[in-house]
């Protein structure tokens, strides 16, 4: 990268102390601009990225002799809800010792500072040059879904903000010392499931218009399997109630499809909630202790996890722990449980057992504004996690739900908007999680930069949207520089083992399809759609051969398209049911799962900066042991030819293609290669 500093030529210009010539002023801005610190070399940061607590790292400012004073600051960072607050507190400004010796003309300031407790910490640099005020501070960069600007590596020199508010601190993850992460995680493929649009293996279990319910209103039934998901308002004849549409997926469709979902390369399951609840997403929960009688039963839940660990699949479960369904067991707003809900037929109840878990406030006269629902979704109230109560029976308890479930065979929990709960109820929770099932993976829901959720206090993994939107931008034509970017900012900030276990989608249930992402509307537009399959089959390349773990949302992997909710819930277009699912794609996913199981190195592989990156190309270098492997994609439509320097172990090597198994050979250190257009290379070594 080229190190980018904001001229000041003007500002010097007009500012001018007393006494201070244009020839001062233009050396001054020529030793700010000499300004260079970047967080991902050992020669200015040392050890590199996240460290565990009480670790000392050595911080190396260079810079055109002339500074006169510099100053490392380090704060702690406070970061609550989804990043509703953010704010440093500081703990120490440390004078940084100029060496005598310098490196190629520019002197060096450095000093260590050895970090506390398990945190996320901020830091920057304050500086003296020619009188003035500078800060030398992380980048300008945009991080996908995350407030605070900076993609660190390579920083900015600018005069000092007047306002500390407007800093952009580097950010440095100081985790437990015993934070573990299940060994199975890094050699997972994951297949992602919307259970009630995947497969429907027992019909008698459909929900039934005229006699199933959802709150207060009928339900909607699919006669067509391969119909689209019903949008309220948009003419598609369907009633104006949304995700009261129902198509019967269900978990016998799930245990009837295992061979195929192994068959895929992928050997665990994450399915979306399936315990009882009103809609057809199921976020809404009604009763945490049941299954959903159109999904089955709990004994069908026990029997898919049985039948999975016997393809050595492991199941994940989702559930949300902050918010529950208006029509609930717990809430019952709509009297349809008469079980002493908090809130029965739009009353408060405060001799409901579930009273403590809701906050209330019963000077309101509407029933509306007498309790809270999640982001202001009354359908959605949101649960006190304060409440002693409810932690007892959510995770504390020794028949608490979290337990049962993983008794019943479940591998761990993804759980739902885990910003929105407090970090002490994650503490606790993770410690009971833990305590009952050691293997098991706990996986959050952030959208954003997760460093604060990866202390070895709380969580293993994140689904990671960071990766989502910078690869699929990447492979929908993208600058390869911008993705390279956003994937080295989790691979400074984040903490080795919980990297390397980062669920990796691409599509999701929150978001549209991928090939909606690459320009196919669903409108059979057979060119545009060939264009999106050959961006998707490149996105899926990337994701098999990177660290973490691949997630691969259902039916993807035969081309199904869709936009924003609902129509990326699309039913996944089984041949017996009158679908035309692309066997040749599937077979293309496939191929790569295959050679990601089949190369260790791709999952527990050693990985450092690229080793070759321009606006289409992104090379990276993997080792484990005595293996290696050169990774290279490409996303220009044409086929692009490098040539990359070599570290002398490989100075003279013959590399096989993984998939090809064509053979390259290394000349004096130097390796020419051929990326093909809109698709990549593994070429392996040992």
């Amino acid at each position: 990268m080229i190190l980018r500093i904001k001229r000041l030529a003007a500002l010097a210009a007009a500012c001018l102390l007393p006494g201070l010539g244009a020839q001062a002023a233009g050396n001054a801005e020529q030793i700010v601009q000499s300004l260079r610190f970047d967080s991902r070399a050992l020669q200015h940061k040392k050890p590199f990225g996240a460290v565990t607590a009480g670790s000392e790292v050595r911080f190396t400012l260079q810079a055109l002799p002339g500074v006169e004073q510099a100053t490392l600051v380090v704060a702690q960072r406070r970061l609550e809800g989804n990043q509703d607050l953010i704010e440093y507190r500081e703990l120490a400004r440390l004078p940084m010792q100029k060496k005598t010796r310098r490196h190629g003309g520019l002197e060096q300031w450095s000093v260590p500072y050895r970090f506390g407790a398990p945190a996320i910490y901020g830091y920057h640099f304050e500086l003296r040059i020619g009188g003035r005020p500078y800060v030398y501070q992380n980048n300008a960069d945009p991080v996908h879904w995350t407030k605070e600007a900076g993609s660190m590596g390579l920083g900015l020199a600018e005069a000092l903000p007047a306002e500390l508010q407007q800093l952009r601190r580097y950010r440095q993850t100081v985790y437990a010392a015993d934070f573990k992460v299940p060994d199975w995680a890094r050699d997972t493929v994951y297949y992602y499931i919307f259970p009630e649009r995947f497969r429907n293996g027992d019909r008698r279990n459909d929900p039934q218009p005229g006699r199933d319910r959802y709150q207060d209103k009928d339900v909607e039934l699919h006669a067509n399997w391969l119909d689209k998901p019903f949008k309220p308002g948009t003419g598609d004849g369907s009633d104006a109630v949304y995700n009261n549409d129902f198509f019967g997926g269900d978990l016998a469709g799930i245990i009837e499809k295992l061979d195929y979902i192994r068959s895929l390369g992928a050997n665990a399951i994450y399915m979306t909630p399936i315990f009882r609840a009103a809609s057809n997403h199921k976020y809404d929960t009604a009763d945490y202790t049941q299954v959903d009688p159109a999904f089955g039963t709990n004994a069908d839940f026990a029997r898919l996890c049985a039948e999975a660990a016997k393809r050595g699949i492991r199941v994940i479960p989702d559930t949300s722990l902050n918010h529950v369904g208006s029509d609930s067991i717990y809430f019952d707003r709509f009297g349809n449980f008469k079980s002493g809900g908090a809130f029965e037929s739009a009353k408060i109840n405060p001799a409901s057992p579930y009273a403590g878990w809701f906050s209330f406030d019963a000077s309101q006269a509407e029933p509306d504004r007498q309790f809270k629902g999640w982001v202001g979704v009354l359908d959605l109230p949101e649960i006190n996690k304060a409440s002693p109560a409810f932690r007892a029976f959510a995770y504390g308890n020794p028949d608490s739900v979290m337990k049962q479930w993983l008794d019943r065979g479940a591998a761990g929990w993804r759980m739902d908007v885990a910003p929105w709960v407090p970090d002490d109820f994650w503490r606790a929770w993770r410690t009971a999680i833990k305590a009952h099932k050691p293997d098991a993976i706990t996986i959050a829901e952030t959208w954003f930069d997760a460093s604060k959720f990866f202390l070895g206090d709380s969580f293993d993994s994140t689904m990671n949207y960071i990766f989502r939107n910078a690869l699929l931008d990447y492979a929908a034509g993208g600058d390869a520089r911008k993705l390279a970017a956003q994937l080295e900012l989790m691979r400074e900030a984040y903490p080795p083992q919980a990297f390397y276990a980062l669920m990796n989608l691409i599509s999701s249930h929150d978001q549209a399809r991928a090939l909606h992402h690459f320009g196919y509307l669903d409108d059979g537009d057979q060119a545009k759609l060939k264009d999106a399959k050959q961006r998707l089959r490149l996105a899926m390349f990337f994701q098999m051969m990177y660290p973490g773990a691949p997630a691969i949302y259902y039916g993807d992997e035969v081309g199904v398209a869709g936009g924003d909710d609902p129509y990326n819930r699309a039913t996944y277009p089984w041949a017996d049911q009158g679908g035309r699912p692309d066997e040749a794609l599937l077979a293309e996913v496939q191929r790569l799962t295959a050679m990601r199981h089949a190369l260790p190195v791709l999952r527990h592989g050693s990985l450092g900066a690229p080793l070759y990156l321009d606006e289409h190309v992104i090379v990276l270098l993997r080792q484990d042991g005595r293996h290696w492997a050169i990774t290279a994609t490409n996303n220009a439509a044409t086929p692009q030819t490098i040539t990359l320097q070599l570290p002398p172990a490989l100075a003279g090597a013959t590399f096989g293609d993984a998939l090809s198994q064509e053979p390259i050979q290394a000349r004096q250190g130097r390796l020419q290669l051929t990326v093909p257009a809109l698709f990549g290379r593994v070429l392996t070594w040992n």
